[in-house]
């Protein structure tokens, strides 16, 4: 069910920005992690992406880059979080690399990359247009992947860092009438582990933080507004939170809030009756 969302060239202020936060009950690595250096957020404009790199800042230690498509708007998180602002679009042609690039000149090799971009889409699968199938793969998964391509090396070099990737609860339970954004919710999540057990003998973390319905600008994006009565939305801060212990204790995995691990665990466990329950209380 939800949701994060969100890339020419930068601009802006450089400083700071990690610390200790409250845990989430999931998964753990036990590999050591980076509470200071680098890191880039995407998806920094609004939303969950801006809640992370607030918290970050109030941290203290990270030399940051913000990523996002609004220059007004990530210009005013920036300076709200000593960092610097590369606004551009990820899903165009080698903009991936130009934010690499960006990051290794402005901040340094990255410890930490938080993936927050994302938009939605709502509505009967067959109504919905080329174009919006097209946005949500290229924004939600294949703007991510490609980021993640460039900046894995140079983490693996240092044997040190940690790839933080925000997915939705769609993705593990799907989401009547958010057939393509539960698709690319649920490859992200796949993409997660596949990548978490390639880079197992490096120094580098994978972590997939999981929220359900966060109270952000997203659903006015896409044109829908949430009706639905559960799960209540939370605030991006509270995903946020769910990062940093991600960050701070090496965690795989993080459901927010933490009970949305059930109904995933029950559709993993017992798919046919988590069919019948979803099909009869939606």
């Amino acid at each position: 069910m939800s949701h994060a969302p969100h890339h020419t060239d930068g601009t802006a202020t450089a400083v700071p920005a990690p610390g200790s936060a409250p845990a989430a009950h999931p998964r753990t690595t036990h590999r050591a992690t980076r509470l200071r250096g680098s890191a880039l957020v995407t998806g920094a404009s609004s939303g969950i992406g801006a809640a992370v790199a607030r918290r970050l800042a109030a941290e203290g230690g990270w030399r940051m880059v913000l990523n996002g498509r609004d220059p007004t708007r990530l210009n005013r998180v920036a300076a709200q979080a000593s960092a610097v602002a590369f606004p551009a679009d990820l899903t165009r042609p080698h903009t991936d690399r130009l934010l690499c690039d960006f990051v290794l000149d402005q901040v340094g090799r990255p410890d930490l990359l938080v993936a927050c971009a994302g938009v939605g889409w709502a509505g009967s699968f067959t109504a919905m247009p080329s174009s919006a199938i097209e946005e949500v793969v290229a924004v939600d998964l294949l703007s991510t992947l490609h980021l993640v391509r460039q900046f894995v090396p140079h983490m693996t070099q240092a044997d040190s860092g940690r790839i933080v990737l925000i997915g939705s609860v769609a993705g593990s339970v799907a989401v009547r009438e958010e057939a393509v954004y539960s698709a690319v919710k649920a490859a992200l999540g796949v993409f997660a582990d596949a990548l978490r057990y390639e880079l197992r003998a490096t120094g580098v973390g994978v972590s997939h933080v999981i929220p359900g319905v966060v109270d952000t600008p997203f659903f006015a994006r896409r044109g829908v507004p949430y009706l639905r009565s559960r799960p209540r939305p939370v605030a991006p801060e509270r995903v946020a939170d769910a990062v940093w212990s991600a960050v701070r204790r090496g965690r795989d995995e993080v459901y927010v809030p933490g009970w949305l691990r059930l109904p995933a665990r029950v559709r993993g466990g017992a798919p046919g009756l988590y069919r019948c329950l979803a099909t009869r209380f939606g």
